[in-house]
């Protein structure tokens, strides 16, 4: 099939299906379904009745998800974004009635290793890194626009980049001469930009996960989904979220605590108090189950597992 050359390793995997505590009649829901791992295997664990709704923003993953809905009725697939997700759920009526929700924060390898996504800074290609190439503005476009002081924040921000001011002036400065279109050359002048570099990591590696994170809006959707599963959930129905970089981790452990009644403002998030509380305002709805981390196997066997942190609460039967 067209998509056989990708190879993506699901992160915490088995984890993240027992965390759900699958019930075999039972209706879930994958929102990143990605190529399709924590699909399967949920799949695998329902009956006849069970059903599994996934929802993904990139073409070529709901691309994949169609043939195994072509061949399994138990599945559905959307193109949408999580986001979305209360949308999709009225309107086949399970308000209420989801047993489980999985989302997997992460970038799968196969948009990782498509260069003309622009996701890497190991590659060439075309700088777009947006998660739906259908809708909205390419980092390319983003970075031809904006100002110096918006990049450094974004940089800052959603990157935690100490360098973020010596970054967004040689980006502004070299704009000038030729737009940055390309991910190596966005890539080189961010190494170029920072003076002392960590040798366990790619300099370029938090300036490219901030702009893909702006330029994706991932934050808000993150807090939009969150708030949502509080209402799509039925009693004692299971939130599991994989997340890989520490803004996005503290956003789900901030929801997971203050709705379990353990009330504590995150640090560093680029977000108002307003906006945070504007999302999470009824409290005592979940029971905090737990943190899993990857074993020291899974990250031999798959290093982008190193930064993984899976977290999960259950809807409180009230």
């Amino acid at each position: 099939m067209f998509y056989i050359h990708y190879s993506h390793k699901s992160v915490l995997l088995n984890e993240a299906i027992q965390s759900l505590n699958i019930k075999a009649t039972g209706m879930y829901i994958d929102g990143t379904f990605g190529s399709g791992g924590h699909s399967k295997l949920i799949l695998s664990q329902l009956n006849k009745r069970g059903r599994l709704l996934a929802i993904d923003k990139d073409l070529l993953a709901v691309k994949i998800g169609k043939h195994i809905a072509e061949k399994d009725d138990r599945f559905t697939i959307i193109h949408s974004s999580f986001s979305k997700m209360i949308n999709h759920v009225k309107s086949i009526g399970l308000i209420g009635s989801v047993d489980g929700i999985l989302l997997d924060l992460g970038i799968s390898t196969f948009q990782i290793n498509d260069c003309s996504r622009g996701f890497s800074f190991m590659q060439d290609g075309l700088l777009d890194m947006r998660m739906d190439i259908s809708s909205g503005i390419s980092a390319a476009e983003w970075l031809s626009k904006a100002s110096q002081e918006n990049i450094t924040w974004v940089l800052k921000n959603f990157g935690e980049e100490r360098f973020a001011k010596n970054i967004a002036k040689i980006l502004v400065s070299k704009r000038r001469y030729a737009p940055i279109i390309r991910s190596i050359i966005l890539s080189k002048l961010i190494c170029d930009a920072i003076p002392h570099r960590n040798m366990n990591k790619h300099p370029a590696t938090k300036s490219f996960l901030a702009i893909r994170m702006f330029i994706n809006n991932e934050l808000e959707e993150i807090m939009q989904v969150l708030k949502d599963a509080l209402i799509i959930l039925s009693p004692r129905g299971r939130l599991v979220v994989i997340s890989f970089n520490s803004l996005e981790d503290r956003l789900v452990k901030y929801f997971i605590r203050e709705h379990s009644c353990a009330l504590s403002i995150p640090p560093k998030l680029p977000l108002t108090n307003n906006q945070i509380f504007s999302k999470y305002k009824n409290k005592c709805q979940l029971k905090n189950i737990g943190k899993l981390t990857p074993s020291k196997q899974e990250i031999k066997r798959n290093i982008r597992a190193r930064s993984a942190i899976l977290r999960c609460a259950e809807k409180l039967a009230i």
